[in-house]
């Protein structure tokens, strides 16, 4: 294989963002494991009243990732995260004004391996969401598991990340005076395993617990598709079926984390590494689905309200894909 490196004399903004992207690449692959040693380690020395100290900082926090988290606006105006958006570049695209006074589910689409877009646009200030949306305060959900490890469930909370558990969804969704967004990668860990370019499927029809939660506390549902998602990363082929896609799913469904087999550029040459392509991402918040508050929502409820959300993802889509280099033939599809 040829290997294409980067040329010596790069401008001194692109070396900057590139560095940005690739703490943001530590901090989502290895930061958590790294925070985990550093306790065993303070464990097992002399400091080991702190480890005791802060095991009970944990037991007496434990609640925090399910309700609401702990975000910190210092941290989500830090400047790296403005070069991490002009790596690809990253833009989020508001369609119409969101009302402060209501609490919203964000369906983002695709997830794409590592939710890059997600990440840039609901956990930092670099696309300015506070100024584009005024009155709502974003809260992307992850995995519960990372609420787990110490240290770094402290930082990324920070970014306004919260655990993705339905008590979380629930406190965000119940807020008497609205303004809350819960932006939920509705296809999860099994969808970031199919995430390549040009991949258009969506794994969506039987995911409807973020519906029904909507119904109960009369949030309204936004659509959010973010063109280039998939663009970011290569994967190895693994088709339903092949041993890799079997390792993949045994893995997932034990761990609750998928492991994707992906590949992109590297810091000093283009032809391999951990680093995304830089390819442009844009965001697209759609138009708001009225959510009538339905305490106890019936199977009907449900459904209907799903076609509802999958007919306005669908718009979302064909609306803006001339945009962003999508091809008129192409078209989203559920799965």
């Amino acid at each position: 294989m040829k290997i294409l490196f980067a040329p010596l004399n790069i401008p001194l903004r692109r070396r900057l963002q590139t560095a940005a992207v690739l703490q943001w690449i530590f901090s989502f692959l290895a930061l958590a494991q790294c925070c985990l040693a550093g306790y065993v380690l303070l464990c097992v020395s002399d400091w080991w009243v702190l480890a005791a100290l802060y095991a009970g900082w944990l037991y007496l926090d434990r609640d925090t990732p399910t309700s609401g988290g702990r975000r910190s606006e210092w941290l989500r105006n830090w400047s790296v995260w403005k070069h991490f958006r002009d790596y690809f570049p990253l833009n989020l695209i508001k369609t119409v004004d969101l009302d402060p006074g209501s609490n919203y589910i964000f369906g983002f689409h695709p997830h794409g391996v590592l939710v890059a877009g997600g990440f840039g646009n609901f956990c930092t200030e670099a696309s300015g969401f506070s100024s584009m949306f005024p009155g709502l305060t974003p809260y992307l959900l992850m995995l519960p598991f990372w609420f787990r490890v110490p240290f770094f469930r402290d930082y990324i909370m920070c970014g306004g990340l919260v655990s993705s558990e339905k008590a979380s969804l629930s406190y965000l969704l119940s807020a008497p005076r609205g303004g809350n967004v819960a932006v939920v990668a509705i296809g999860g860990a099994p969808e970031a395993l199919d995430a390549r370019p040009g991949a258009l499927t969506l794994q969506i029809l039987h995911r409807k617990g973020f519906i029904k939660l909507a119904l109960k506390h009369g949030a309204q549902l936004v659509p959010v598709f973010s063109f280039g998602e998939n663009e970011l990363f290569d994967q190895m082929t693994n088709p339903a079926g092949s041993p890799l896609r079997w390792l993949q799913d045994h893995l997932q469904r034990l761990m609750g984390v998928a492991l994707p087999m992906f590949t992109g550029r590297g810091v000093f040459q283009y032809s391999f590494g951990l680093l995304p392509y830089r390819e442009p991402i844009h965001t697209v918040v759609g138009r708001p689905i009225p959510v009538v508050q339905t305490p106890s929502p019936t199977k009907d409820d449900i459904d209907g309200l799903h076609s509802l959300y999958l007919k306005g993802l669908t718009t979302v889509f064909e609306d803006n894909k001339d945009n962003y280099g999508i091809a008129p033939d192409k078209h989203l599809h559920f799965i």
